[in-house]
Order: structure tokens, then C-alpha cells, then sequence
């Protein structure tokens, strides 16, 4: 892995050079570190260029580094224009790297092609809310809010911060090891809840005029997306929706068949997208 590049004072890291395929460009969410993206990477780099990188805001050997949507587009954009130049990439992004991936690539579709998302497809939009339960919309406000408090308690407080955010991580099941888990990693859902750095408000409704591989963990108390949005989208030429018995670490999870179907569409002909359905 190389790291010689640096943007904002953050390691972007390289793996594999130019194949056949197009550049790929993974972004992680909550709470994790490029590290998320180790096996994925060894499976892919011998045909594309993997680049990668952790979170503003998510090492927690540097200080707390809140970013608002428009800065952490800006900072995608410098990463692919430094790190794949004259290209366009695919983007592979999961939990809060596909929220702010999502909105990059539809910013910026000169420099994104393809898009794969994991396990979080339009969520928070209106038909997304509705198709949740009440006990679900419990369960979803119960742990932002408090990962919300763990950033805000995280600034006075940084041994509470951490000790609350890693107590999530492990009742959530999440792969990433305690001692790379802090609350500096938790400014997205005080953004959601109480709009800080900008908030989420000006968000786009997740409509990405690319072609999209959208896969998911079924086996969880409740999706990031609406069926109904996964329905129109496995409907759009190019687009293809999969469902696999997995929680939200569809990559750590099942990594084989993660794996499997993420090559199987970044080889498959490339067809171009029909546009999506207006929102």
C-alpha cells in the first residue's frame, strides 16, 4: 500500500496499478477506517486502482476535523483529481461514505462512472421514513442520538466520548477494533440531528444519474433504504440490486459474496443508465 500522497494533511492510499478497469475509489462510514477496505481491496487491485483513504474526522491520532457536506465533496474531488487524473472512478462507498458519496457523484458526474453502494440506499428521504416501523424509528433515534451526545460530550470530555462511542460499536456489532473507535468519528449524526457544520438539509434526493450496483444486509432490524427506491433502481438498465443474508457489514460479514458480486459487475459490459425516476 502507498501513502505518498497527501490532501489536507490526510494519507490517500494506492493499491494495485492501471488495469483493464477503471480506477475505484472506496470511502468507509461510521465507525470505521480505510482499513474496512482490506480484503476488498486484495480481491480488486490486480484488475483496477484502488484508492482509499480514512475520514476527515475519523483518526483518532489526529484532532477532531468536522466537515460539512460541501467540504467533504471538495475533498473528494481533490482526492480523485489527484490520485486518478484525467479519469473518471468508480466509487464504492458504505454507511456515511455512501451519504456523502451519493451526493458527490451526482455533483460531480465528470469524475464519477459507476457508483457502488452498501447497505444504505436513500435513507432519511420521505418514502424511506414511512416504510420504517415504529419500533425501527425508535431503534434508529436511540443509537444517532446517541452517538450525537458522544461527539458533543467527545470535546470536554474525551475519555466519556470515546467510552460511549465504542459501546455502540460493540452493541452494533461493528468489526472495527475499540482502540480505532473514538467520538471524533461521531460529527455525522450531530450534522443529521441538530444540523451542525451545515446540517443535511440541502441534501439531493438519492437519484445518481450513473450506473449503480446497490448491495445490502438483509438480516438486520431495519434497512437504510425504502424497497421502493431498490425496486426502481434494479429496474434501470445497468442498475442492479443484491440482497445478501449479511448485517450492516456486508463486506466484513460475507466477504466472498460481497466480493463476488462486486466483480462480477464491474466486469460485466458496461451499459449506460437509463435516467432515474424524478423524485
Amino acid at each position: 500500500m502507498s501513502s505518498a500522497l497527501q490532501i489536507d494533511g490526510i494519507d490517500i492510499h494506492t493499491d494495485g496499478s492501471a488495469g483493464p478497469g477503471e480506477p475505484v475509489v472506496l470511502i468507509h462510514g461510521w465507525p470505521d477506517t480505510h482499513r474496512l477496505w482490506d480484503q476488498t481491496v486484495a480481491a480488486l487491485q490486480d484488475h483496477h486502482r484502488c484508492v482509499r483513504f480514512t475520514l476527515p474526522g475519523f483518526d483518532l491520532a489526529r484532532p477532531r476535523d468536522p466537515r460539512s457536506v460541501d467540504q467533504l465533496c471538495d475533498f473528494f474531488a481533490r482526492v480523485v483529481q489527484a490520485s486518478c487524473p484525467g479519469q473518471q472512478v468508480t466509487l464504492l462507498v458504505h454507511d456515511w461514505g455512501a451519504v456523502f458519496g451519493y451526493e458527490f457523484a451526482m455533483r460531480r458526474p465528470d469524475l464519477v462512472a459507476r457508483v457502488i453502494g452498501v447497505d444504505v440506499g436513500d435513507a432519511r428521504s420521505p418514502q424511506h421514513l414511512k416504510s420504517l416501523s415504529g419500533k425501527a424509528k425508535r431503534g434508529i433515534a436511540v443509537y444517532q442520538l446517541w452517538l450525537m451526545l458522544a461527539w458533543r460530550l467527545g470535546a470536554p470530555f474525551p475519555a466519556l466520548g470515546d467510552r460511549m462511542t465504542r459501546r455502540m460499536a460493540r452493541a452494533l456489532r461493528c468489526p472495527t477494533p475499540p482502540a480505532h473507535i473514538g467520538s471524533t468519528m461521531c460529527y455525522p449524526y450531530d450534522m443529521a440531528w441538530l444540523g451542525s457544520h451545515g446540517g443535511l438539509q440541502h441534501m439531493k434526493p438519492v437519484a445518481l444519474p450513473q450506473p449503480m450496483l446497490f448491495i445490502y444486509g438483509a438480516r438486520k432490524p431495519f434497512l437504510f433504504h425504502s424497497q421502493a427506491w431498490a425496486q426502481a433502481l434494479a429496474a434501470r438498465p445497468g442498475c442492479q440490486v443484491v440482497a445478501l443474508r449479511t448485517g450492516h457489514w456486508v463486506m466484513d460479514n460475507d466477504p466472498a459474496s460481497f466480493i463476488g458480486a462486486v466483480k462480477a459487475w464491474l466486469s460485466a459490459p458496461q451499459t449506460e443508465a437509463a435516467p432515474p425516476p424524478r423524485p
